[in-house]
């Protein structure tokens, strides 16, 4: 007699619907390429009645948080704004269900919420490359890496988006074989399945169009120092070229300078603290690499057209 698997989708308010879609289709059609019932789900909400994804959907859900029955996996799903919907039940729930034995994974944001419950640090976790700026600051214990998804921790993690699928097909062929999981992802007409250790951004070479070595590390190296920029003349000096040399390369293929650049660069990770968080302007300028506020200020309202605090009032 075929085992069935219970997954239960708990749907956080603003989820994303991509990342929803592509984590309970593979589980359907696990079902209908093998013809036998592998899967069967349940979607869940805190209020037990629906769940509204970031386009607006409203979902319908099967039930509230009630707990769980043994060998049932929880999967959270969020998105946009986790922070204003992670609340004291939700956090409850998961706790006690972590101490009931329950498995807990978690999609898009919802690596946000497993660690506002404490369940990551020093656990490897993947997490929307949109939260990286966030979850580096707030949880500087658990080790953040930039796959699409990990599945070899206690607490399974994925990036959201399309990566939900390749989780989903990873679990399938745990579950009963590669050729099951092949077979799922020809039905989804997915040919470009990727393992979990994938980047989940696109490589700088192929973002930028540039192919230079050097140009492409000299990026690596800013964005690795984003809170104590290096100097033009320390970066080359790093990449064993010259100052001018530099300049040209980013000239040629951005046509900006290296010091606009890496400006620009800490200015959009500032904006995305201040949507973020909560932390305070100066905060915000210092892990920004800014050495005053005034100073951080003039620089975002020159860029944006706006003042950092403006932006945040507006965006509330």
């Amino acid at each position: 007699m075929t085992q069935t698997t219970h997954y239960v989708f708990l749907l956080i308010e603003n989820f994303s619907h991509l990342a929803f879609s592509c984590a309970l289709e593979p589980l359907r059609i696990a079902n209908l390429v093998s013809g036998k019932p592998l899967y069967r789900w349940s979607l869940a909400s805190e209020d037990g009645k629906t769940a509204t994804c970031s386009n607006r959907s409203v979902t319908l859900v099967d039930r509230g948080l009630e707990p769980m029955e043994r060998g049932d996996r929880l999967f959270l799903i969020s998105g946009l704004h986790v922070q204003n919907h992670t609340t004291p039940a939700l956090l409850n729930y998961l706790r006690r269900e972590r101490s009931r034995g329950t498995p807990i994974g978690a999609i898009c944001s919802g690596a946000y919420v497993l660690a506002m419950a404490g369940f990551l640090d020093d656990v490897e976790t993947a997490i929307h490359w949109e939260f990286h700026d966030l979850f580096a600051e707030k949880f500087p214990a658990v080790r953040l890496v930039r796959n699409v998804f990990v599945a070899n921790q206690k607490f399974v993690t994925a990036s959201g988006g399309t990566a939900a699928a390749d989780l989903m097909l990873h679990l399938i062929a745990r579950d009963h074989g590669h050729d099951l999981a092949t077979a799922v992802a020809d039905q989804m007409v997915y040919n470009a399945v990727r393992e979990g250790t994938a980047a989940q951004r696109v490589s700088l070479q192929s973002r930028l169009g540039a192919r230079n070595e050097h140009l492409v590390r000299a990026i690596a190296i800013m964005e690795e120092n984003i809170e104590t920029p290096l100097a033009p003349c320390e970066i080359a000096r790093e990449l064993g070229i010259s100052t001018r040399q530099l300049e040209r390369l980013f000239g040629k293929y951005l046509n900006t300078s290296p010091k606009r650049y890496v400006v620009e660069m800490r200015l959009h990770r500032a904006r995305n603290l201040i949507v973020q968080t909560e932390q305070s302007i100066a905060q915000i300028a210092m892990a920004c690499g800014f050495n005053s506020t005034s100073h951080f200020s003039k620089v975002f309202r020159s860029h944006f057209g706006i003042s950092p605090l403006s932006h945040r009032t507006t965006l509330a």
